[in-house]
């Protein structure tokens, strides 16, 4: 990512790289919120001869995410992504108890959905090769690359993978500590959660999928329950059904401005995604105002 200043002509803003990688946790630590929407639990969390640098929760999914900073490119995201991975499958207690102790809180084994737990490596760059290593479908692993600017300025992009769609569970076969997360360990796609619905839905969800990505900077990351849209914070979260739509827009009560009162208060209700209104459709005929729904949402949480 190249920055410029403007002022009358551009001037060529310089990186300012981390010296130490403990400077670059310690900033993401304190940032965990905005950067990637997580809890913080425990910094240098240490386990059967491992040491984890952040060890974070994320509320939406129920679940445990492990950080590891890296300054160093001569490491396999795979190998040390399930390597991790594995270590809290097998010590689950003691994840539990990490977080209970950091956090004044009671959680217990069977509220953490372990089937979404997932590895982030964060990096000041990555080689082709660990970007080509993380194209598999359904791999709980995500690189983020970060740039610090002189002008007091940093970014935190997440590297896309590439069209993929090959499994993870293709190379499994030759190594046990793969075979044995993937079994335990649930990436969910797109198509998995049309599978079921009728082809008008379908057609109707592709319809508004469309357009909502033609909202700035929006991106599309299938969850257990729902297909989210995303930016910044999520904006829609859309859960097909076989004969419906139903979407979560991610606004408090008392936030949206819904003359047609399509949408429903469920902010007393149990409810999947995130949000206080529910919308359940099953026709194009409301498209073009529920889409300005969608645009207000899209207005308060946008990045």
């Amino acid at each position: 990512m190249t920055l410029y200043r403007i002022d009358k002509k551009l001037e060529y803003i310089k990186e300012n790289p981390f010296k130490l990688e403990k400077d670059l946790q310690d900033l993401s630590e304190k940032n965990l919120k905005t950067i990637f929407g997580l809890d913080f639990v425990k910094s240098e969390f240490a386990l059967n001869n491992f040491r984890i640098d952040t060890l974070a929760f994320d509320v939406e999914a129920n679940a445990f995410v492990i950080i590891e900073y890296k300054r160093d490119k001569n490491f396999s995201v795979i190998d040390q992504g399930y390597a991790y991975l594995s270590l809290m499958l097998n010590n689950k207690a003691d994840f539990i108890l990490e977080f209970n102790e950091n956090n004044n809180k009671s959680l217990k084994r069977t509220d953490v959905d372990w089937s979404q737990s997932r590895v982030l490596f964060v990096s000041t760059a990555f080689t082709n090769y660990q970007r080509e290593a993380i194209n598999f479908k359904d791999l709980p692993i995500e690189l983020w690359e970060v740039k610090r600017f002189e002008n007091n300025t940093i970014s935190y992009e997440q590297i896309q993978k590439a069209g993929a769609q090959e499994s993870i569970k293709t190379i499994s076969k030759n190594d046990q500590t793969i075979d044995n997360v993937a079994k335990e360990i649930k990436v969910y796609s797109e198509e998995e959660h049309l599978e079921n619905v009728s082809d008008e839905i379908v057609e109707l969800y592709e319809k508004f999928k469309n357009a909502i990505l033609n909202f700035e900077n929006i991106e599309l990351k299938p969850k257990k329950k729902y297909i989210a849209f995303v930016s910044g914070k999520n904006v829609v979260d859309i859960h097909p059904q076989k004969k419906a739509l139903k979407m979560w827009l991610n606004l408090n009560i008392g936030e949206l401005d819904d003359n047609k009162l399509i949408a429903r208060d469920v902010s007393k209700t149990g409810h999947w995604g995130n949000g206080d209104y529910e919308i359940q459709i099953s026709s194009d005929d409301e498209f073009e105002y529920i889409l300005s729904l969608i645009r207000q949402s899209f207005n308060r949480n946008k990045k």
